[in-house]
């Protein structure tokens, strides 16, 4: 009887799919399909070069992940976050990381993790001279990338270092649901950079020292903090949609 191979490699049906997944969700982070767009089949289709089979299956399991919703004329559209959501989503996003970085403090940090993330808050640090030599107020589009992939980085070495996988792709799907909005806000501005830089310094070295509790206690005033912040910028986007609204109905005499 012949051996079978212990390497699974998915079938071409589902490389496209997985294809298909990767590019709608590429998508909706990078800002071109932002919250409330309806998804095209037949364009992202086109995009792919396939059928709208993978694209259809693909959107199955992003509704089903909460990245789409169901449209109320039909389809399906990126999902628009409510302020009840983004809270949920934090209190999600504490609760697993929080577990994570208490075990990592634990269990230790090899050379090689710990360098990395070292070189991770470097990356921060980088950033921070350079608003200093340009006197800009906020991180330009290209330097606000650099930062979220850092701290996506720093955030997701962090709970592999508990190893638990699952854990990693819940946090990694809510830090997702959370950028669907993030999109529309600014880049940050020093002070907050600074801020970000102190905790994720001060968690490192809870962490490095196997102070469990106090690397707990840490992640979790960090992430509280990031929620208020984009609580803020919710409250803020709603109040200026409100105002628009008002301009229009005022300038069409409704």
């Amino acid at each position: 009887m012949p051996r079978r191979s212990s390497t699974h490699h998915p079938g071409p049906s589902q490389s496209v799919r997985m294809k298909a997944y990767q590019l709608i969700q590429q998508k909706i982070t990078s800002g071109d399909l932002p919250a409330g767009s309806l998804l095209s089949e037949l364009a992202l289709s086109k995009e792919l070069g396939s059928s709208r089979t993978p694209i259809r299956e693909a959107a199955g399991q992003l509704l089903a992940e909460g990245l789409l919703e169901l449209s109320p004329g039909g389809g399906l559209i990126v999902t628009q976050l409510s302020r009840q959501s983004i809270t949920e989503l934090y209190e999600l996003r504490e609760a697993l990381e929080v577990f994570a970085v208490g075990r990592a403090a634990r269990e230790g940090v090899r050379p090689a993790d710990r360098q990395r993330l070292e070189s991770l808050l470097d990356e921060t640090q980088t950033l921070l001279k350079e608003m200093k030599a340009s006197g800009k107020p906020e991180l330009n589009a290209e330097q606000m990338k650099r930062f979220t992939i850092a701290d996506l980085g720093f955030h997701a070495m962090l709970i592999r270092l508990a190893s638990n996988a699952r854990i990693l792709k819940v946090v990694n799907d809510t830090r997702l649901m959370i950028r669907i909005f993030a999109i529309q806000r600014r880049g940050h501005r020093r002070d907050e950079l600074e801020r970000i830089h102190k905790h994720h310094r001060a968690i490192l070295q809870a962490v490095l020292k196997g102070a469990e509790e106090e690397a707990k206690h840490l992640l979790a005033e960090h992430i509280q903090a990031s929620a208020r912040e984009r609580l803020d910028d919710f409250d803020q986007w709603e109040r200026e949609t409100h105002l628009a609204a008002l301009n229009t109905a005022t300038h069409f005499g409704m």
